[in-house]
């Protein structure tokens, strides 16, 4: 399959519509590659949790609740990317940006390091 942001410079695109487009893309194309594993599985590997900060807004508003998210984990158990699958857009944010200091050890299959993915559910409650 071609590069999604190479045809889209060969093209002559340009704007942040494509370029937001030719991100989604090669987002999708990422998670493509990864083997989806269990929370749990997931969880048994996790080295580094970090809490996310409540937003000030949110406390204000009085909103609380979940966020469901998806993380691409790369082969040194980084966090490469998040998607938002449900939650409160201004939760969701700060859920993101938690997750992607989450450090895992190397998932590993036939004794190589893969890349993997997983969904999580962040809480925030008052």
């Amino acid at each position: 399959m071609p590069n999604p942001v190479a045809f889209l410079r060969s093209a002559g695109a340009r704007g942040a519509g494509l370029s937001l487009l030719a991100a989604a893309l090669v987002c999708q194309l990422g998670a493509q590659d990864a083997k989806h594993i269990s929370t749990s599985e997931a969880l048994n590997l996790l080295v580094t949790k970090v809490k996310p900060d409540y937003p000030e807004v949110a406390k204000q508003i009085r909103i609380s609740g979940q966020v469901a998210l998806e993380a691409i984990i790369d082969e040194d158990g980084a966090v490469a990317s998040v998607r938002t699958l449900n939650g409160n857009p201004i939760l969701a944010k700060a859920a993101t940006d938690a997750l992607k200091r989450w450090k895992f050890k190397p998932f590993k299959e036939e004794g190589k390091a893969i890349k993997v993915s997983s969904d999580f559910t962040l809480e925030f409650k008052q």
